[in-house]
């Protein structure tokens, strides 16, 4: 299944789009649309994915994302709850065409410029816009655009952010590589938990080994297998904070077959041990 490509329909009362929605999980697939995205995760957990990137997000993930760079929101683990955001979605051409070139507008074109590689807010910042954010929804069409522009303002003047994509990433995507990474997702996702090997992707994907290893490392400019070990880390991350089974259940779990090498993966990314992992993040819950 390739990237689906997703088409937005204005609202009519506005000249932009601005909703809150709730379910019982994030299900759309990777898709793309040629709309800017502002997007607020107010209830959930799991792994996003934007362009090469991936990361586990959870209440308060907070990410602006350029025209057309692939995305998707999915949900893993026990949820407690339903799945819940607020999103913004926006035409390049809001206030006309050029508009983001006049003097006044320079630090937002700035932004959405940066926005083309993905832009995930930090944590404080995001708590700043919250109540904001609900209460937008709420507002008038007239209100409603004043107090987004003023919003891409103050956001354009922060420096509380991570840029997500490589830079690579946007030039070498084409559609048959878009079916591939959704494929490549998909199978990791569902297989991380058992041995996945290079001829297992390859097979999925209609390559040799050889071609399947240049072909990802190339795009997501990291080997498969760091890619993989990375994914379950986060999922092992996931373990350790929602259940309180054994440093070497999670290892298992989350498809490690050497306990040794699950915690060198463990301490290559995420700086700790396992163990001290769990420790810190129950000492953050004691406050």
């Amino acid at each position: 299944m390739k990237a689906l490509y997703e088409r937005i329909l204005p609202q009519e009362s506005s000249s932009f789009n601005a909703f809150g929605y709730e379910l019982e999980e994030f299900d759309n697939p990777w898709h793309y649309h040629p709309e800017y995205e502002l997007t607020y995760i107010l209830s959930s957990r799991g792994v996003r994915y934007t362009g090469n990137s991936f990361e586990n997000f959870e209440e308060n993930d907070f990410v602006l994302l350029g025209p057309n760079l692939p995305h998707c929101w999915k949900n893993t683990g026990i949820q407690t709850g339903n799945s819940s955001a607020i999103v913004i979605q926006w035409d390049e051409n809001l206030l006309g065409s050029n508009w983001m070139k006049h003097h006044e507008f320079r630090a937002i074109h700035q932004l959405l410029q940066l926005s083309d590689r993905g832009i995930r807010f930090d944590k404080k910042l995001a708590l700043k816009f919250k109540e904001r954010l609900h209460h937008l929804l709420g507002m008038s069409s007239f209100d409603k655009l004043l107090f987004f522009l003023q919003l891409l303002q103050e956001l354009s003047h922060s420096k509380e952010f991570k840029i997500l994509c490589d830079r690579s990433f946007e030039d070498q995507l084409n559609h048959e590589d878009h079916d591939r990474v959704n494929r490549i997702h998909q199978f990791v996702r569902k297989n991380y938990k058992q041995k996945i090997t290079l001829k297992n992707m390859a097979d999925e994907i209609h390559m040799t080994e050889e071609s399947f290893s240049r072909f990802f490392s190339k795009l997501m400019n990291k080997p498969f297998f760091s890619f993989l070990n990375e994914y379950r880390i986060n999922a092992a991350c996931k373990l350790l904070i929602e259940s309180d089974i054994s440093v070497t259940q999670v290892s298992h779990e989350c498809g490690f077959e050497s306990l040794p090498f699950f915690y060198r993966q463990f301490k290559r990314y995420k700086g700790s041990s396992p163990k001290q992992f769990r420790a810190a993040y129950q000492r953050i819950n004691l406050l």
